[in-house]
Protein backbone atom coordinates (compact mmCIF):
# COMPACT_ATOMS: atom_id res chain seq x y z
CA UNK A 1 0.00 0.00 0.00
CA UNK A 2 2.94 2.36 0.55
CA UNK A 3 4.59 1.63 -2.79
CA UNK A 4 3.05 4.54 -4.76
CA UNK A 5 4.43 7.07 -2.25
CA UNK A 6 7.84 5.42 -2.20
CA UNK A 7 7.96 5.32 -5.98
CA UNK A 8 6.92 8.95 -6.21
CA UNK A 9 9.80 9.93 -3.95
CA UNK A 10 12.28 7.94 -6.01
CA UNK A 11 11.03 9.50 -9.23
CA UNK A 12 11.27 12.98 -7.73
CA UNK A 13 14.90 12.35 -6.78
CA UNK A 14 15.59 11.17 -10.32
CA UNK A 15 14.01 14.26 -11.80
CA UNK A 16 16.10 16.50 -9.56
CA UNK A 17 19.34 14.65 -10.23
CA UNK A 18 18.49 13.71 -13.85
CA UNK A 19 19.49 10.29 -15.10
CA UNK A 20 23.22 10.98 -15.08
CA UNK A 21 23.88 9.05 -11.88
CA UNK A 22 23.00 5.61 -13.15
CA UNK A 23 25.50 4.03 -10.77
CA UNK A 24 23.81 5.57 -7.73
CA UNK A 25 21.91 3.49 -5.18
CA UNK A 26 18.78 5.53 -5.91
CA UNK A 27 18.88 4.68 -9.59
CA UNK A 28 19.52 1.01 -8.85
CA UNK A 29 16.44 0.92 -6.59
CA UNK A 30 14.41 2.66 -9.25
CA UNK A 31 15.54 0.23 -11.92
CA UNK A 32 14.72 -2.79 -9.75
CA UNK A 33 11.24 -1.43 -9.08
CA UNK A 34 10.66 -0.84 -12.81
CA UNK A 35 11.93 -4.34 -13.62
CA UNK A 36 9.38 -5.80 -11.20
CA UNK A 37 6.67 -3.72 -12.92
CA UNK A 38 7.66 -4.95 -16.39
CA UNK A 39 7.29 -8.59 -15.33
CA UNK A 40 3.60 -8.25 -14.49
CA UNK A 41 2.30 -5.32 -16.56
CA UNK A 42 -0.18 -5.92 -19.37
CA UNK A 43 -0.88 -2.31 -20.33
CA UNK A 44 1.74 -0.60 -22.47
CA UNK A 45 2.90 2.73 -21.12
CA UNK A 46 3.65 5.18 -23.89
CA UNK A 47 4.49 8.86 -23.66
CA UNK A 48 3.17 12.20 -24.91
CA UNK A 49 6.20 13.72 -26.66
CA UNK A 50 6.59 16.35 -29.35
CA UNK A 51 10.35 16.67 -29.81
CA UNK A 52 13.51 14.53 -29.66
CA UNK A 53 14.47 15.68 -26.13
CA UNK A 54 11.11 14.70 -24.63
CA UNK A 55 11.21 11.43 -26.55
CA UNK A 56 14.67 10.52 -25.25
CA UNK A 57 13.64 11.29 -21.65
CA UNK A 58 10.56 9.10 -21.93
CA UNK A 59 12.54 6.20 -23.40
CA UNK A 60 15.03 6.50 -20.52
CA UNK A 61 12.09 6.16 -18.12
CA UNK A 62 10.88 3.02 -19.90
CA UNK A 63 8.15 4.26 -22.28
CA UNK A 64 7.27 1.69 -24.93
CA UNK A 65 6.30 4.18 -27.63
CA UNK A 66 4.75 7.59 -28.28
CA UNK A 67 1.00 7.64 -27.76
CA UNK A 68 0.60 11.30 -28.68
CA UNK A 69 2.88 13.50 -30.76
CA UNK A 70 1.17 16.90 -30.99
CA UNK A 71 2.29 18.41 -34.27
CA UNK A 72 0.98 21.88 -33.42
CA UNK A 73 3.71 22.23 -30.79
CA UNK A 74 6.22 22.05 -33.63
CA UNK A 75 4.43 24.94 -35.36
CA UNK A 76 5.07 27.37 -32.49
CA UNK A 77 8.84 27.29 -33.03
CA UNK A 78 10.15 30.83 -33.52
CA UNK A 79 11.67 29.93 -36.89
CA UNK A 80 8.37 28.57 -38.22
CA UNK A 81 5.62 30.72 -36.81
CA UNK A 82 5.85 33.22 -39.66
CA UNK A 83 5.18 30.52 -42.27
CA UNK A 84 2.37 29.11 -40.11
CA UNK A 85 0.74 32.52 -39.91
CA UNK A 86 1.20 33.01 -43.65
CA UNK A 87 -0.61 29.71 -44.22
CA UNK A 88 -3.48 30.62 -41.89
CA UNK A 89 -3.97 34.12 -43.25
CA UNK A 90 -3.73 33.13 -46.92
CA UNK A 91 -6.91 33.87 -48.86
CA UNK A 92 -6.78 30.89 -51.21
CA UNK A 93 -5.40 27.37 -51.64
CA UNK A 94 -2.42 28.59 -53.66
CA UNK A 95 -1.34 30.91 -50.85
CA UNK A 96 -1.71 28.16 -48.25
CA UNK A 97 0.30 25.71 -50.36
CA UNK A 98 3.11 28.24 -50.75
CA UNK A 99 3.38 28.59 -46.97
CA UNK A 100 3.05 24.85 -46.39
CA UNK A 101 5.95 24.23 -48.77
CA UNK A 102 8.13 26.14 -46.30
CA UNK A 103 6.89 24.01 -43.40
CA UNK A 104 7.25 20.62 -45.09
CA UNK A 105 11.04 20.19 -44.62
CA UNK A 106 10.76 21.36 -41.00
CA UNK A 107 8.04 18.83 -40.19
CA UNK A 108 9.93 16.09 -42.04
CA UNK A 109 13.06 16.79 -39.98
CA UNK A 110 11.02 16.65 -36.74
CA UNK A 111 9.58 13.25 -37.59
CA UNK A 112 12.90 11.93 -38.88
CA UNK A 113 14.57 12.67 -35.53
CA UNK A 114 11.72 11.12 -33.54
CA UNK A 115 11.61 7.97 -35.68
CA UNK A 116 15.37 7.54 -35.25
CA UNK A 117 15.18 7.80 -31.46
CA UNK A 118 12.18 5.46 -31.23
CA UNK A 119 14.01 2.80 -33.30
CA UNK A 120 10.90 0.95 -34.40
CA UNK A 121 8.75 1.58 -31.31
CA UNK A 122 5.23 2.83 -32.15
CA UNK A 123 4.80 6.55 -32.80
CA UNK A 124 1.26 7.98 -32.93
CA UNK A 125 1.27 11.37 -34.65
CA UNK A 126 -1.78 13.59 -34.26
CA UNK A 127 -2.46 15.84 -37.23
CA UNK A 128 -3.06 19.55 -36.58
CA UNK A 129 -5.71 19.99 -33.89
CA UNK A 130 -6.02 23.44 -32.24
CA UNK A 131 -8.13 26.33 -33.52
CA UNK A 132 -6.17 28.56 -35.87
CA UNK A 133 -6.56 31.66 -33.72
CA UNK A 134 -3.88 30.29 -31.38
CA UNK A 135 -1.25 30.94 -34.07
CA UNK A 136 -2.35 34.45 -35.08
CA UNK A 137 -0.28 37.59 -34.42
CA UNK A 138 -1.02 39.30 -31.10
CA UNK A 139 -0.48 43.02 -31.43
CA UNK A 140 0.86 45.70 -33.77
CA UNK A 141 4.49 44.62 -33.66
CA UNK A 142 3.77 41.01 -34.63
CA UNK A 143 1.44 42.10 -37.45
CA UNK A 144 4.12 44.45 -38.78
CA UNK A 145 6.80 41.74 -38.59
CA UNK A 146 4.58 39.29 -40.47
CA UNK A 147 3.66 41.91 -43.06
CA UNK A 148 7.34 42.56 -43.76
CA UNK A 149 8.15 38.84 -43.88
CA UNK A 150 5.46 37.80 -46.37
CA UNK A 151 4.84 41.03 -48.28
CA UNK A 152 1.16 41.50 -47.43
CA UNK A 153 -0.15 44.75 -45.96
CA UNK A 154 -1.00 44.99 -42.27
CA UNK A 155 -4.57 46.07 -43.05
CA UNK A 156 -5.13 42.96 -45.18
CA UNK A 157 -3.66 40.72 -42.50
CA UNK A 158 -5.85 42.29 -39.82
CA UNK A 159 -8.97 41.90 -41.97
CA UNK A 160 -8.19 38.23 -42.53
CA UNK A 161 -7.55 37.70 -38.81
CA UNK A 162 -10.92 39.29 -38.00
CA UNK A 163 -12.60 36.91 -40.46
CA UNK A 164 -11.09 33.96 -38.58
CA UNK A 165 -12.40 35.13 -35.20
CA UNK A 166 -14.62 32.57 -33.44
CA UNK A 167 -16.80 32.99 -30.36
CA UNK A 168 -16.14 29.47 -29.08
CA UNK A 169 -12.98 28.30 -30.86
CA UNK A 170 -12.52 25.07 -28.88
CA UNK A 171 -15.79 23.88 -30.42
CA UNK A 172 -15.17 25.60 -33.72
CA UNK A 173 -12.88 25.29 -36.71
CA UNK A 174 -10.31 22.86 -35.36
CA UNK A 175 -9.29 19.20 -35.48
CA UNK A 176 -10.44 17.21 -38.48
CA UNK A 177 -12.58 20.18 -39.53
CA UNK A 178 -9.34 21.86 -40.62
CA UNK A 179 -8.48 18.84 -42.74
CA UNK A 180 -11.93 18.77 -44.33
CA UNK A 181 -11.91 22.46 -45.26
CA UNK A 182 -8.16 22.86 -45.88
CA UNK A 183 -7.03 19.37 -46.99
CA UNK A 184 -3.66 20.72 -48.09
CA UNK A 185 -2.68 21.09 -44.39
CA UNK A 186 -3.15 17.41 -43.59
CA UNK A 187 -1.68 16.44 -46.96
CA UNK A 188 1.55 18.28 -46.08
CA UNK A 189 1.73 16.67 -42.66
CA UNK A 190 1.09 13.18 -44.03
CA UNK A 191 3.76 13.70 -46.67
CA UNK A 192 6.26 14.81 -44.01
CA UNK A 193 5.48 11.70 -41.94
CA UNK A 194 5.87 9.23 -44.81
CA UNK A 195 8.93 10.92 -46.31
CA UNK A 196 10.65 10.89 -42.91
CA UNK A 197 9.79 7.24 -42.33
CA UNK A 198 11.12 6.27 -45.76
CA UNK A 199 14.32 8.27 -45.24
CA UNK A 200 14.97 6.61 -41.87
CA UNK A 201 14.54 3.19 -43.45
CA UNK A 202 16.77 4.16 -46.38
CA UNK A 203 19.47 5.17 -43.89
CA UNK A 204 19.63 1.57 -42.66
CA UNK A 205 17.23 1.38 -39.73
CA UNK A 206 17.29 -2.14 -38.33
CA UNK A 207 13.63 -2.20 -37.24
CA UNK A 208 10.81 -1.11 -39.60
CA UNK A 209 9.23 2.28 -38.96
CA UNK A 210 5.44 1.91 -38.80
CA UNK A 211 3.85 5.37 -38.41
CA UNK A 212 0.45 5.70 -36.74
CA UNK A 213 -1.40 8.71 -38.16
CA UNK A 214 -4.16 10.03 -35.87
CA UNK A 215 -7.01 12.28 -37.00
CA UNK A 216 -8.39 14.45 -34.16
CA UNK A 217 -11.90 15.54 -33.15
CA UNK A 218 -13.81 13.18 -35.43
CA UNK A 219 -17.58 13.06 -34.84
CA UNK A 220 -18.70 11.03 -37.86
CA UNK A 221 -17.46 8.08 -39.85
CA UNK A 222 -17.64 10.12 -43.06
CA UNK A 223 -15.10 12.68 -41.79
CA UNK A 224 -12.58 9.93 -41.15
CA UNK A 225 -13.40 8.18 -44.43
CA UNK A 226 -12.58 11.36 -46.38
CA UNK A 227 -9.36 12.09 -44.49
CA UNK A 228 -8.14 8.49 -44.51
CA UNK A 229 -8.49 8.52 -48.30
CA UNK A 230 -6.35 11.69 -48.38
CA UNK A 231 -3.71 10.09 -46.16
CA UNK A 232 -3.70 6.89 -48.23
CA UNK A 233 -3.29 8.87 -51.48
CA UNK A 234 -0.41 10.82 -50.00
CA UNK A 235 1.28 7.65 -48.75
CA UNK A 236 0.96 6.04 -52.18
CA UNK A 237 2.49 9.10 -53.86
CA UNK A 238 5.44 9.21 -51.44
CA UNK A 239 6.07 5.47 -51.74
CA UNK A 240 6.11 5.77 -55.54
CA UNK A 241 8.58 8.66 -55.37
CA UNK A 242 10.83 6.91 -52.85
CA UNK A 243 10.63 3.47 -54.44
CA UNK A 244 9.80 1.98 -51.05
CA UNK A 245 6.64 0.82 -49.26
CA UNK A 246 6.01 0.91 -45.51
CA UNK A 247 3.26 -0.34 -43.28
CA UNK A 248 1.31 2.39 -41.50
CA UNK A 249 -1.92 2.75 -39.55
CA UNK A 250 -4.62 5.42 -39.63
CA UNK A 251 -6.79 5.95 -36.57
CA UNK A 252 -8.61 8.62 -34.67
CA UNK A 253 -9.06 10.29 -31.32
CA UNK A 254 -12.36 9.66 -29.58
CA UNK A 255 -12.92 12.94 -27.76
CA UNK A 256 -16.54 13.82 -28.48
CA UNK A 257 -19.61 12.08 -26.99
CA UNK A 258 -21.03 11.52 -30.46
CA UNK A 259 -17.83 9.81 -31.54
CA UNK A 260 -18.06 7.48 -28.53
CA UNK A 261 -21.64 6.57 -29.39
CA UNK A 262 -20.87 6.15 -33.11
CA UNK A 263 -17.65 4.22 -32.51
CA UNK A 264 -18.93 1.20 -34.42
CA UNK A 265 -19.37 3.26 -37.58
CA UNK A 266 -16.10 5.13 -37.10
CA UNK A 267 -14.18 1.86 -36.60
CA UNK A 268 -14.97 0.92 -40.19
CA UNK A 269 -12.30 3.45 -41.17
CA UNK A 270 -10.08 3.51 -38.06
CA UNK A 271 -7.39 0.97 -37.26
CA UNK A 272 -7.02 2.28 -33.72
CA UNK A 273 -8.77 4.55 -31.22
CA UNK A 274 -6.99 6.84 -28.79
CA UNK A 275 -9.26 8.41 -26.21
CA UNK A 276 -8.50 12.11 -25.84
CA UNK A 277 -9.87 12.27 -22.33
CA UNK A 278 -9.08 15.98 -21.83
CA UNK A 279 -11.54 17.05 -24.55
CA UNK A 280 -13.90 14.13 -23.89
CA UNK A 281 -14.22 15.34 -20.28
CA UNK A 282 -14.84 18.91 -21.44
CA UNK A 283 -17.49 17.95 -23.98
CA UNK A 284 -19.20 15.34 -21.80
CA UNK A 285 -19.41 17.54 -18.69
CA UNK A 286 -19.91 20.82 -20.53
CA UNK A 287 -17.02 22.24 -18.49
CA UNK A 288 -14.14 24.29 -19.86
CA UNK A 289 -10.85 22.84 -18.69
CA UNK A 290 -9.24 26.28 -18.84
CA UNK A 291 -11.91 27.92 -16.65
CA UNK A 292 -12.86 25.07 -14.30
CA UNK A 293 -10.41 26.02 -11.55
CA UNK A 294 -12.80 28.82 -10.54
CA UNK A 295 -15.45 26.40 -9.29
CA UNK A 296 -14.22 22.81 -9.27
CA UNK A 297 -12.68 23.18 -5.79
CA UNK A 298 -16.09 23.66 -4.11
CA UNK A 299 -17.52 20.89 -6.31
CA UNK A 300 -14.96 18.44 -4.98
CA UNK A 301 -15.32 19.70 -1.40
CA UNK A 302 -19.08 19.12 -1.52
CA UNK A 303 -18.76 15.67 -3.06
CA UNK A 304 -20.31 16.54 -6.43
CA UNK A 305 -17.20 15.04 -8.00
CA UNK A 306 -14.93 12.81 -5.87
CA UNK A 307 -11.85 14.34 -7.52
CA UNK A 308 -11.10 16.98 -10.12
CA UNK A 309 -12.36 15.24 -13.32
CA UNK A 310 -9.49 16.75 -15.29
CA UNK A 311 -7.00 15.07 -12.97
CA UNK A 312 -8.70 11.72 -12.38
CA UNK A 313 -11.16 10.32 -14.92
CA UNK A 314 -14.88 10.70 -14.20
CA UNK A 315 -15.50 6.95 -14.22
CA UNK A 316 -19.29 7.07 -13.99
CA UNK A 317 -19.83 9.50 -16.87
CA UNK A 318 -16.81 9.90 -19.11
CA UNK A 319 -15.67 6.39 -18.22
CA UNK A 320 -18.99 5.01 -19.44
CA UNK A 321 -18.47 6.73 -22.80
CA UNK A 322 -15.00 5.18 -23.05
CA UNK A 323 -16.44 1.73 -22.32
CA UNK A 324 -19.20 2.16 -24.90
CA UNK A 325 -16.73 3.26 -27.56
CA UNK A 326 -14.29 0.45 -26.77
CA UNK A 327 -17.04 -2.16 -26.99
CA UNK A 328 -18.63 -0.82 -30.18
CA UNK A 329 -15.30 -0.24 -31.86
CA UNK A 330 -14.16 -3.79 -31.24
CA UNK A 331 -17.51 -5.16 -32.35
CA UNK A 332 -16.81 -3.65 -35.77
CA UNK A 333 -13.06 -4.30 -35.78
CA UNK A 334 -12.15 -7.14 -33.39
CA UNK A 335 -8.79 -6.70 -31.73
CA UNK A 336 -8.38 -3.04 -32.66
CA UNK A 337 -5.80 -1.25 -30.51
CA UNK A 338 -7.23 1.12 -27.90
CA UNK A 339 -5.50 3.59 -25.60
CA UNK A 340 -5.84 6.92 -23.84
CA UNK A 341 -3.59 9.93 -24.32
CA UNK A 342 -5.11 12.62 -22.10
CA UNK A 343 -3.54 13.76 -18.83
CA UNK A 344 -5.44 10.92 -17.19
CA UNK A 345 -2.85 8.57 -18.73
CA UNK A 346 -0.57 9.35 -15.78
CA UNK A 347 -3.20 9.04 -13.03
CA UNK A 348 -3.13 5.72 -11.11
CA UNK A 349 -6.92 5.49 -10.60
CA UNK A 350 -7.55 6.17 -14.29
CA UNK A 351 -4.91 3.60 -15.26
CA UNK A 352 -6.64 0.98 -13.09
CA UNK A 353 -9.87 1.73 -14.98
CA UNK A 354 -8.08 1.30 -18.34
CA UNK A 355 -6.74 -2.07 -17.21
CA UNK A 356 -10.18 -3.13 -16.07
CA UNK A 357 -11.89 -2.45 -19.41
CA UNK A 358 -9.11 -3.98 -21.49
CA UNK A 359 -7.44 -0.98 -23.13
CA UNK A 360 -4.04 -1.70 -24.67
CA UNK A 361 -2.02 1.32 -23.56
CA UNK A 362 -1.96 4.58 -21.68
CA UNK A 363 0.16 7.56 -22.69
CA UNK A 364 1.62 9.97 -20.13
CA UNK A 365 4.03 12.91 -20.12
CA UNK A 366 7.68 11.76 -19.90
CA UNK A 367 8.20 12.35 -16.18
CA UNK A 368 4.94 10.58 -15.31
CA UNK A 369 5.95 7.41 -17.16
CA UNK A 370 7.49 5.68 -14.09
CA UNK A 371 4.38 6.27 -11.95
CA UNK A 372 2.21 5.08 -14.85
CA UNK A 373 4.31 1.92 -15.11
CA UNK A 374 3.90 1.28 -11.38
CA UNK A 375 0.15 1.90 -11.53
CA UNK A 376 -0.19 -0.38 -14.56
CA UNK A 377 1.65 -3.17 -12.73
CA UNK A 378 -0.51 -2.78 -9.61
CA UNK A 379 -3.66 -2.75 -11.75
CA UNK A 380 -2.59 -5.99 -13.44
CA UNK A 381 -1.98 -7.63 -10.05
CA UNK A 382 -5.33 -6.40 -8.69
Amino acid sequence: GELPTAASEIVQVLIEKSLDGKESATYQMFQKLMDWCSKVTRLEVRTNADNPEQTANAIAFGATGIGLCRTEHMFFDAGRISAVRQMILAEDTQGRRAALAKLLPEQRADFHAIFEIMAGLPVTIRLLDPPLHEFLPQGDEEFEELSEAIGIGVATLRRRADELHEFNPMLGHRGCRLGITFPEIYEMQARAIFEAACDVMAAGAEVPVVPEVMVPLVATGRELEILKALIDRTAAAVFAEKGRRLDYHVGTMIELPRAALMAGEIARHAEFFSFGTNDLTQTALGVSRDDAAKFLGPYVEQGIYPRDPFVSLDLEGVGELVQIAAHRGRETRPGMKLGICGEHGGDPASIAFCEGIGLDYVSASPYRVPIARLAAAQAALD
